[in-house]
């Protein structure tokens, strides 16, 4: 990382911040927040660079970190308060000589990675972002936690503290996945105690206008869900939907107050068509290249030659 931010400062006391142009438009730089146990130093990220940057050359990737070193980029996926973590990458992205300076920037959001974004949009948003895609990511919460392996003792730690007190202090101020955990069958405890979805969610009585600014601003926002999801439980929360742990009832977002009120300004980006719910094949983050390169050629192309792919977009059923 150290050495693409000399190449980024130098970039912009040579060019001024000039952007990559092509005969179609400006190539924004894009920003990627991984998912839990994950860290921007993995191969599989460095992957995904190489695929942004080969399908819209030119593009500026910056890899969203909370540590200088893989290992504590990993730990703070588990532990940490994601109020102050949003904080620290609202700070990064702005400090950032080339994602500051750009007239916007798109983001792509891996699995919690996803929510998180979404957090920094509807808090800060500064640099701005055009489009956002998400993968996987628990937008209404999660209500149960993977097991985890036998060997990994930060994600059983976390694992521990989630299923024994997840609504105290404790856990909502320092245990990642505690603080996107909503189970309706706990929502009265969930709007106590909840230190950060119930916030950016604007379940609370008092909700809060910028937010809902700040996401409808988006130019497009693509959900997609995998269909063969069993990590992240339940799978519908990629779409904003919740269900009924006893029935297994599925009330679509367009069903649920949260839309029908516009706490978020949804409602109004799904009007103008700039709400996209989309399903990929496999398992919670088993993606294929062509899926990425066909979001990354829909949703990340230089502005003016967006694909919209209408083909690929889900309807919502009547």
């Amino acid at each position: 990382m150290r050495s693409i931010t000399l190449l980024a400062t130098l970039a912009t006391s040579v060019l001024s911040i000039a952007l990559p142009q092509s005969s179609d438009g400006v190539q924004l730089p894009l920003v990627i927040w991984h998912g839990l146990g994950d860290d921007f130093q993995r191969e599989g990220l460095a992957q995904v660079v190489e695929l942004a940057e080969s399908t819209n050359p030119g593009t500026y990737v910056h890899l969203i970190h909370l540590a200088d070193d893989g290992s504590g980029d990993r730990s703070a996926t588990f532990f940490g308060n994601v109020t102050q973590q949003i904080e620290v990458v609202c700070e990064q992205l702005a400090s950032d000589p080339i994602l500051s300076t750009a007239p916007a920037i798109n983001a792509l959001g891996f699995s919690q990675g996803g929510q998180f974004l979404r957090g920094y949009i509807e808090r800060c948003n500064a640099p701005p972002i055009h489009n956002l895609v998400t993968f996987g990511s628990q937008h209404n919460g999660i209500s149960e936690f993977e097991s985890c392996k036998a060997n990994d003792w930060i994600c059983n730690g976390a694992e521990a503290l989630l299923r024994s007190g997840r609504w105290t202090n404790f856990a909502q101020s320092r245990v990642v996945p505690a603080q996107y955990f909503r189970d309706p069958r706990e929502l009265d405890l969930y709007l106590a105690h909840s230190n950060f979805l119930a916030d950016i969610n604007n379940e609370r009585e008092e909700k809060n206008e910028t937010y809902k600014k700040h996401l409808s601003s988006l130019n497009r926002f693509a959900m997609f869900m995998f269909d063969e999801d069993t990590v992240a439980v339940p799978k519908e929360s990629a779409w904003f939907s919740e269900v009924n742990a006893t029935t297994g009832e599925v009330i679509a977002l367009q069903d649920r107050e949260i839309y029908l009120a516009d706490w978020l300004g949804l409602k109004k980006l799904d009007e103008a068509g700039r709400l996209h719910f989309r399903t990929t094949p496999g398992q919670h983050m088993h993606l294929s290249e062509d899926v990425l390169r066909g979001a990354f050629e829909d949703y990340f192309s230089p502005l003016g030659n967006e694909r919209h792919a209408p083909g690929l977009i889900v309807q919502r059923d009547s």
